[in-house]
């Protein structure tokens, strides 16, 4: 589907805000579109095959491209970047632009999303060039099942020592994504949950979501945020935390002992549209307002067009401006067979 054009704006002021009062205050930027695992909630192997026609470097964002959206977002507002992917280690000299974007004025949390397994190469170079977070994505601490899941047969011991390198290159604490699927993984989250306490790791559990057409997504294959909570629970109490800030995606939930807590995010059985303040950026530059979006706006052709810093400041304006997306709030049988973009194209 091609991109849709660029709404109109007028000049902007920041921060900007949608149309339902939303403001535009992070952005997550997919700095790959390829992996070095297939999860079948993400990458199918069957879809992402060795033929998959990965984008040509050339129509890739530049590190210097990403930082100039980075700058003229910053103006609007946002102080919050995240880069994914696909597998953003994947990504030649990251660390460069780890640095570019750390030093943009107005951004003051700078995040990375990661399968872990490069993190020995790449974690304190990462630290130095001034990433702040660093979350490492980890859907089992059963070999067998961590297998299946990441279905490339990557040992679980690769990531565990990503995990410990990061912790040893100061990042504290390393957070810890968990995408449970019922039948899949969902026996084992009393022992991710030990695992995290045991390593003064902060665990996240996602809800399985409907994110892009590949992933054969079943709502009877979700395990509702309430019952993982309420299996943890049985064996570590639980007590729940008030969120820290307005569109705070995880619902947090402390040990009763003192000894840190997990987090919930509950895009299915609890939407959060009515505070997202999140917006995507792919690879090849196109901007999407929503994770469940079936078009971008494209950045890239501005760029490189020779757009000034005004122009691309309207265009982010005009299309933050113009949105109204509440997918997780709406979704219905009606939505079931609407076009998405895939999860490896813009990031989770």
């Amino acid at each position: 589907m091609p991109p849709r054009p660029i709404p109109p704006a007028n000049a902007p002021s920041a921060p900007v805000a949608d149309r339902l009062g939303r403001p535009l205050r992070d952005l997550r930027i997919s700095v790959t579109d390829r992996c070095n695992f297939r999860c079948p909630y993400c990458m199918p192997k069957a879809v992402f095959g060795p033929g998959h026609p990965f984008l040509p470097r050339a129509e890739l964002l530049t590190f210097e491209e990403i930082t100039r959206i980075v700058t003229v977002a910053a103006s609007l507002g946002v102080t919050k970047v995240r880069l994914t992917g696909g597998e953003p280690l994947l990504r030649r000299d990251l660390e460069r632009l780890v640095a570019a974007v750390a030093a943009v004025d107005g951004i003051t949390d700078l995040a990375l999303t990661t399968n872990g397994v490069l993190l020995p190469a790449k974690a304190q170079a990462l630290r130095d060039a001034g990433l702040r977070r660093v979350t490492v994505s980890l859907d089992a601490v059963d070999e067998q099942t961590f297998q299946a899941m990441n279905d490339m047969g990557v040992p679980l011991a690769r990531v565990l020592d990503g995990i410990a390198a990061a912790q040893a290159a100061g990042f504290a604490p390393v957070k810890l994504n968990t995408v449970v699927k019922r039948g899949v993984n969902d026996t084992g989250l009393v022992e991710l949950a030990r695992f995290a306490r045991d390593h003064r790791l902060l665990a996240r559990f996602i809800e399985y979501m409907d994110v892009g057409t590949s992933n054969g997504w079943r709502l009877d294959d979700v395990v509702p945020a309430a019952e993982v909570v309420e299996r943890i629970g049985e064996v570590f109490p639980l007590e729940p935390v008030a969120p820290a800030y307005r569109g705070e995606v995880a619902r947090r939930y402390r040990y009763r002992d003192g000894r840190g807590e997990i987090g919930l995010i509950a895009s299915v059985t609890g939407a959060f549209c009515r505070d997202c303040t999140r917006a995507r950026l792919s690879t090849d530059g196109k901007l999407f307002t929503c994770l469940f979006a079936s078009a971008g706006h494209d950045l890239r052709a501005l760029l490189r067009g020779g757009a000034t810093d005004q122009d691309l400041a309207r265009a982010l304006t005009g299309v933050w401006g113009a949105r109204t997306d509440r997918y997780s709030e709406r979704r219905t049988a009606a939505t079931a067979d609407l076009p998405r973009i895939e999860m490896s194209y813009i990031g989770g």
